[in-house]
């Protein structure tokens, strides 16, 4: 979210991408409840104006990616005229299909770096902003980014410990 306050870029995201995400966190993390993953879908909702792409339905009939179930986010980038899909499952977005709406999908990490070589200082504001946020406990850098790095986040993690000392 930080990151997509920054102005960078523009972050999209649709009503079932939030139910997708919300679901698969309740999964992993049953010590958070689904009124507070609301609330905090909201306030995504409500902190970047526009951010909420709606009307991407029709779009999705024609739609053939390998597992049906994404075509909504595939229908929502394309309504939104978006360049990138930001996705772990990057192979569940093929090139052959994507390219057809002149749209890439990039794994999180690599969508970061991208960011943090345009502008290192916006990625490294960001990580101070979320890490600072994390307050009950505080949380440490070291733990912070070896968080980061349990996701997947490898090359930021890299190019954010440079910056250890800030963050």
């Amino acid at each position: 979210m930080w990151l997509g306050l920054s102005g960078r870029f523009r972050a999209r995201w649709s009503a079932r991408i939030h139910d997708e995400w919300k679901r698969n966190l309740l999964i992993n993390r049953p010590d958070i409840s689904a009124e507070q993953l609301d609330r905090t879908s909201d306030l995504m909702d409500r902190a970047i104006p526009g951010a909420l792409v709606t009307g991407f339905e029709p779009l999705m009939t024609g739609l053939a990616l390998p597992d049906p179930n994404d075509n909504h986010v595939l229908a929502a980038a394309i309504r939104c005229h978006a360049s990138v899909i930001v996705t772990f499952n990057e192979r569940d977005f093929p090139s052959d299909v994507l390219d057809a709406f002149g749209m890439e999908a990039q794994h999180p990490d690599v969508f970061a770096e991208n960011l943090f070589d345009l502008d290192p200082a916006c990625v490294v504001a960001a990580a101070q902003r979320q890490r600072r946020q994390l307050k009950s406990p505080p949380m440490e850098v070291d733990h912070y980014l070896d968080i980061l790095r349990r996701q997947g986040l490898n090359q930021t993690v890299k190019a954010l410990s440079a910056f250890r000392g800030v963050l």
